[in-house]
């Protein structure tokens, strides 16, 4: 048996009581560790303090075991009860419905538990859930490479007056173009986007387009560390975000759609200089 547990946003106790009975059951446990990371952080000390709430070993499982060797997993739980962790809930990446879909095709039974994910734990601020459109992924910038295909995304979602979630890029274990030109992987040290890069790259696709989907005047929300104790939440226009320091990821960004009366009285506790 396969478990595809969500263990929510904040720390290790967000888990529920059915995920944690589950992960106690098994007899091997991974956690993602590549499309999230808990707010006290995917390391020793935070491995370290799941497996003491847990009672047993922790796997961390990279991009690179998920991806590449996945049927070492599912050729496990053929035989046992195995735990795969997801930060957040289960479905919020593709890679996960991925290895569903391949366990399912080695005819190994999958259960999953939910739970809560960045996709509803940004209607703290108070835009209602069902008047977003797309989410976009918003990807470092390179010197060689600035892709702007989110950017129709948005022009779209604004034309209809629904809100953007915008996800930030999380590069973790990702290999340098060097070392793969070289032949032998070399890691390049963990980045998480902030918010105030996401704005000088969404605003920079705006100088390109012109095609004015948005502007600095736009207004937005800006979130860090949804789900954890000292998550912020700081509502204004694109440019006055740029003024604030969000602190340590995660971050992500919501572009401000056509609001009603009640997200508005909502919104006005998180605005600039409001006591956020």
């Amino acid at each position: 048996m396969l478990y595809i547990i969500g263990l929510g946003l904040g720390n290790e106790k967000d888990i529920t009581l059915r995920g944690l009975e589950a992960v106690k059951a098994c007899d091997k446990v991974y956690i993602e560790s590549y499309t999230s990371l808990l707010s006290f952080g995917i390391s020793s000390d935070g491995l370290s303090t799941l497996e003491k709430l847990y009672g047993k070993a922790v796997v961390l499982a990279d991009r690179e075991t998920v991806e590449e060797k996945a049927d070492a997993i599912l050729s496990e739980a053929q035989e046992s009860d195995v735990a795969f962790l997801v930060v957040g809930d289960p479905f919020g990446a593709t890679t996960h419905t991925d290895l569903v879909v391949r366990a399912k095709k080695l005819g190994v039974d999958v259960k999953v538990v939910h739970n809560a994910s960045v996709m509803n734990a940004v209607g703290v601020c108070g835009l209602q859930l069902y008047r977003y459109g797309e989410t976009v992924s918003i990807p470092f910038f390179t010197e060689t490479w600035r892709p702007s295909s989110f950017y129709e995304k948005i022009q779209r979602n604004r034309v209809l007056g629904l809100h953007t979630l915008c996800l930030l890029d999380i590069r973790v274990k990702e290999p340098s173009l060097e070392s793969l030109s070289r032949g032998r992987k070399q890691y390049e040290p963990p980045r998480y986007m902030t918010i105030g890069t996401a704005l000088e790259q969404l605003l920079e696709v705006e100088q390109m387009r012109g095609e004015s989907a948005y502007n600095e005047d736009t207004h937005c929300v800006g979130f860090a560390r949804l789900g954890s104790e000292d998550q912020m939440v700081v509502a204004g226009s694109m440019k006055q975000l740029l003024t604030v320091d969000f602190g340590a990821p995660l971050h992500c960004l919501v572009i401000v759609g056509e609001t009603h009366p009640v997200e508005e009285e909502m919104l006005d506790f998180y605005k600039l200089g409001d006591g956020n």
